[in-house]
């Protein structure tokens, strides 16, 4: 660990109590690094809009995040306007994001799907506070609005019209909390 641009060892872990039982790393003392020390290794990842940084994840939340840009990309048949990852660092193309986050929330629109919502959800939550943050508009009424095309994956299951109404008013709330809430932990 760096403190005040030292490098502090990591001493094995021993058992409370115990004389030799290696609880933690059995190996010599191991050295943590921070960005930019000895190996270089970078510990997170930025997503701009210009100069401005819209999320500095963890390089593992940023690895998972880019692969479910892929995957998503692949399902919606659109670029997502976000850029390779280079040298720690992407672009985000606004106007081909903006067209992404539309083009998911009308797939979002088009499925009752339980398991296929939960699937999506924490992609598009995530997606929505980086909307937010690069001044995309996303009209509250758009997330309840009729679906522009058939739907899609459509499960069938025993609730009445007004049941589905207050079930998906519900769901729409719960995301835009969700938003919320995942925004005050994604650091810029």
């Amino acid at each position: 660990m760096s403190v005040g641009g030292g490098i502090i060892p990591v001493e094995p872990v021993r058992r409370p109590g115990a004389r030799s039982a290696v609880v933690g790393p059995a190996a010599p003392a191991a050295t943590l690094t921070c960005r930019g020390q000895l190996k270089g290794d970078a510990m997170s990842q930025y997503f701009n809009l210009g100069d401005e940084t819209l999320w500095n994840p963890s390089n593992g939340a940023s690895r998972m995040f880019q692969r479910q840009i892929t995957l998503f990309e692949a399902e919606l048949g659109i670029p997502s306007g976000i850029g390779p990852m280079e040298n720690d660092e992407c672009e985000i193309a606004p106007a081909a994001f903006e067209a992404f986050v539309h083009a998911l929330l009308a797939r979002r629109r088009r499925t009752n799907h339980t398991v296929l919502l939960a699937l999506c959800e924490g992609f598009t939550v995530t997606v929505l506070v980086l909307a937010e943050r690069a001044g995309i508009k996303v009209d509250p009424s758009q997330l309840e609005a009729d679906p522009e095309g058939p739907f899609e994956d459509v499960q069938i299951f025993a609730v009445t019209a007004r049941s589905a109404l207050t079930e998906s008013g519900a769901r729409i709330n719960e995301l835009r909390e969700k938003v919320r809430e995942l925004g005050r932990h994604m650091p810029r």
